[in-house]
């Protein structure tokens, strides 16, 4: 292994330092993996660390799991590494957390660092495969290391600490983008089963007819207005037509027709009663004429 930042003065950097500094260098490789270690710089450290992630690579491999393409992004302010197609960031390396750079001499394609993790503060070494690149993209972290420094003597340290807040901030940003999302989408699951909730209680829906309460003598209490058609639809059979109300007011309670004695014809009573009864219904007659 060889440290990239312990370059011999005679060599040059790759790149202007606008193109590391208003910028970022882009770059192609595959991603073995990252695994923790227990110091944050050494050679007999990655090496650890490499052979540990090759193994690992090695099993994924014989089961059909190809070593993931990433893009790497370097700048005086990291190393970011992101999905080549999407663009999206799976790991932001600050260049102030990476203690380690070093690429294998004697494996050309492998290159790696190590990183302290913002949350765990674990130490963590990043492993690569390059085939063309390797000591390049090592080369390149170590010109942006070099320029970072001399900004920061040239700011007496205030730019280093501004740059830590603002990637504070914009690890704050995106915690709160992640947490709105989740949110969004409970929000969303609520209100689905809200609306499920009031189709399947609504009035309109298929709901069966409440059948009509019984006393305790399982029978249908008696109503006075009760449909008849409701009668015929629970005994199978159209019911009898009900009496007319004149026929009702000619009979009284035990179904006999009620007395009149002015309605009697003429032969239902002896002759001195019968005349007694023409007298009383002429005068009778009289008092309504003169009322």
């Amino acid at each position: 292994m060889n440290r990239a930042f312990s370059r011999k003065k005679d060599k040059t950097w790759m790149h202007t330092p606008e193109a590391l500094s208003k910028h970022y260098i882009p770059y192609n490789a595959k991603f073995l993996g990252s695994t923790e270690v227990e110091q944050p710089k050494g050679t007999e450290v990655v090496r650890d660390a490499v052979r540990k992630l090759k193994f690992a690579r090695h099993i994924k491999k014989s089961e059909g799991q190809k070593i993931p393409k990433v893009e790497l992004q370097i700048s005086i302010y990291g190393v970011k590494i992101l999905e080549p197609k999407t663009k999206e960031v799976q790991h932001n390396c600050q260049l102030h957390r990476i203690s380690f750079c070093a690429d294998d001499k004697t494996d050309k394609r492998i290159f790696t660092f190590i990183c302290k993790d913002s949350e765990s503060n674990k130490h963590l070494c990043y492993v690569f495969d390059s085939e063309k690149c390797a000591e390049e993209i090592t080369l390149t972290i170590g010109q942006a290391f070099d320029l970072a420094y001399r900004k920061f003597l040239e700011s007496g340290g205030k730019d280093v600490e501004t740059r830590k807040q603002i990637a504070g901030l914009q690890k704050r940003i995106q915690d709160l983008e992640t947490e709105n999302m989740e949110l969004k989408n409970k929000v969303q699951d609520l209100e689905n089963q809200l609306r499920i909730t009031q189709v399947s209680t609504s009035p309109a829906g298929n709901m069966a007819p409440k059948p009509p309460s019984t006393d305790i003598f399982d029978m249908i209490p008696f109503s006075p207005v009760s449909d008849q058609s409701s009668v015929a639809t629970r005994n199978g059979m159209q019911p009898p037509p009900g009496p007319s109300r004149a026929t009702e007011m000619k009979r009284d309670l035990f179904g006999a027709e009620p007395f009149d004695p002015f309605n009697c014809g003429a032969g239902d009573f002896p002759p001195d009663i019968q005349s007694k009864l023409d007298e009383m219904q002429r005068q009778r007659w009289r008092g309504s004429k003169w009322d």
